[in-house]
């Protein structure tokens, strides 16, 4: 049944308002980090301004960003690897033998606030001589991608159908061999998807970093703080910081995005 002209009318209005909600921030931030910080501050030249690189070149020079984006991806990239080698195997088990109190906790873990084990965290670790690496980094953000894995790859494996690996076990494979031949590759695109979130997730992980890194081990949303003064702000570094960490996983984004969904809605739709 086709919607009614008022209907239409409203569903545009209402998804241009969201539309224009969400990217008028970002567009202000990549213009603001183009701006030199007396531009900024002056209404009359909100859109029409003189385009400067001194904000990117300050960046990249002056606060050792090129550091910091290494740092960022090596935590993001080892957090990332690690949760899926630990998480879906868990997943599997949890999904195949109805491990339900092991999923409950996993989900209470993924409820959490991460920020509540924060001093936890420091002084247990901080007694151990481990914060300030890049290992405590790792296993923090651990914290959030290992339950965001399990929960994504459980519902994607109880979506697959488990006459397959009723079959092989009848060929003669054993449970891990079903897993490892015949679940992994139909999983794919659901490991893809959760590897993606992961990423992203850690990549913009920035209480655990702000607390439990050091001066070389920074990561990018923690530098960005170089910027924040006691008596001022460096707004234009500050927007073009906040561009450089932010540009990056969103061409990111748009490029996997048809693989997130797709990956997010098989499980659902599989068996």
């Amino acid at each position: 049944m086709r919607p009614s002209r008022p209907y239409r009318v409203f569903r545009g209005v209402a998804l241009a308002v969201v539309v224009v909600g969400l990217i008028a921030p970002l567009l202000w931030m990549i213009a603001a980090s183009f701006k030199t910080n007396v531009d900024i501050y002056d209404t009359a030249k909100t859109f029409s301004f003189s385009p400067t690189l001194d904000n990117y070149a300050n960046v990249l020079q002056r606060a050792n960003y090129v550091q910091y984006i290494g740092n960022s991806l090596w935590v993001a990239f080892a957090a990332t690897v690690l949760s899926l080698v630990l998480g879906v195997p868990a997943a599997y088990s949890m999904s195949r033998f109805n491990m339900r109190r092991s999923a409950l906790v996993v989900l209470m873990a993924r409820v959490i606030p991460g920020v509540s084990l924060l001093v936890p965290w420091y002084y247990v670790f901080s007694n151990l001589r481990m914060v300030g690496g890049f290992t405590v980094l790792i296993l923090s953000h651990m914290f959030v991608s290992l339950p965001l894995i399990v929960y994504i790859m459980m519902g994607y494996f109880d979506g697959l159908p488990t006459e397959l690996e009723e079959a092989a076990l009848v060929d003669g494979l054993t449970h891990i061999g079903a897993f490892r031949r015949i679940t992994m590759p139909l999983s794919v695109p659901g490991i893809a998807t959760a590897g993606i979130l992961s990423f992203i997730f850690s990549w913009n992980n920035f209480m655990f970093a702000l607390v439990l890194s050091g001066a070389d081990t920074k990561t990018l949303p923690v530098a960005i703080f170089d910027f924040v003064g006691y008596a001022s702000i460096d707004w234009g570094g500050l927007m073009a910081a906040a561009t450089v960490v932010t540009l990056p996983i969103m061409v990111i984004a748009l490029f996997v995005q048809k693989y997130v969904v797709s990956g997010l809605t098989a499980g659902a739709t599989k068996g």
